[in-house]
């Protein structure tokens, strides 16, 4: 009679179907994915899970751009114009920086249907944004209609771009919100720490697996910040999507530190686009030891407010409203 296995030959044995039998059945799921997802997956990375953006109390630094009611940058603006509050409470300016420092920039531009008539001013709008860009700044362009495509990880002139978008026609629904997913994916391995997005579309969205509390989540909770240029119709009969594409654009910019800027009219995209680019560049730090040291993971929240001599225009603050404290 042929002799039982021994336990440790057993116990291999035993180890080996356990790693075989969930590879087998992760194959299955994936043959039965649906053809939309299928696709979209050939263009974006695998679903992450954000790491929410997390401050060591020892020492917070806010980023804070200051617009007039124009949206034009606020300069030689000094520490005592500036005053922080966490949870209510005032916060002293410990650290003050004013430096413009190279940053990471993704361009996500809007190549759907509804943009059939706006198609020559977003390619002047991208041309006008790059012109006012610092020569060391790290750049990538997503396009997106019925899915986002990556067209390229890194901008070298504007003629580059041209080239890029020069055989584009616009078409398709508008997967708005899937190409932010991809954007804030690609931002995890950009090159420098300042990173942002700006957004050229008319905000509608009919064609995304993700929705817009998936994306408000995953944005509020990295560290990148995002600004759009809103080409938005004034026709009284539009669609749902392009009814609240203002909307929806400015939920997701206002909780990252960035705007929604919408253009009075189509000729003025350009300046509007141009004057973005210049306000990434010109952001304020401010930093501060938290009056509280208790610790663990906590959502605590920020206010910047901005104090001018009597008379100037009332300014406005843009930054990101609260962080998350890091457990030791």
């Amino acid at each position: 009679m042929p002799s039982l296995l021994s336990f440790p030959a057993l116990l291999v044995l035993i180890c080996a179907l356990l790693v075989f039998i969930p590879s087998a059945r992760s194959q299955s799921i994936d043959t039965r994915q649906k053809p939309r997802e299928m696709a979209l997956s050939q263009t974006e990375p695998k679903p992450l899970r954000a790491k929410p953006l997390r401050v060591d109390v020892d020492l917070v630094l806010v980023p804070v751009t200051v617009t007039d009611p124009m949206s034009r940058p606020v300069l030689d603006l000094q520490k005592q114009d500036f005053k922080v509050y966490e949870d209510n409470e005032l916060q002293q300016i410990q650290y003050f920086s004013a430096e413009e420092a190279p940053i990471s920039v993704g361009l996500l531009l809007d190549m759907s249907k509804s943009m059939a008539n706006k198609f020559v001013t977003e390619r002047a709008a991208a041309e006008e944004f790059f012109k006012n860009a610092n020569p060391q700044d790290d750049y990538f362009v997503i396009t997106f209609a019925d899915r986002p495509q990556l067209l390229t990880s890194s901008i070298q002139s504007i003629e580059d771009m041209q080239q890029i978008l020069s055989s584009d026609t616009p078409d398709g629904h508008t997967a708005l919100l899937d190409a932010i997913y991809m954007a804030i994916a690609k931002m995890r391995n950009a090159r420098y720490q300042r990173r942002a997005l700006l957004i050229i579309s008319d905000g509608g969205d009919n064609h995304s697996r993700y929705g817009l509390k998936e994306i408000r989540r995953l944005v509020e909770e990295a560290n990148v910040e995002v600004y759009a240029v809103g080409m938005f119709d004034s026709a009284l009969f539009r669609s749902f999507e392009e009814f609240m594409g203002k909307r929806w654009l400015a939920e997701i910019t206002d909780i990252s530190g960035g705007e929604t800027v919408a253009a009075a009219g189509l000729e003025k995209v350009p300046e509007v686009a141009a004057a973005i680019s210049r306000q990434m560049r010109t952001q304020y730090v401010l930093g501060y030891r938290p009056q509280s040291r208790e610790r663990g993971s906590k959502w605590r929240k920020i206010k910047v407010d901005v104090t001018l001599s009597p008379g100037s225009p009332r300014p406005q603050a843009h930054y990101r409203k609260g962080y998350v404290v890091a457990a030791r």
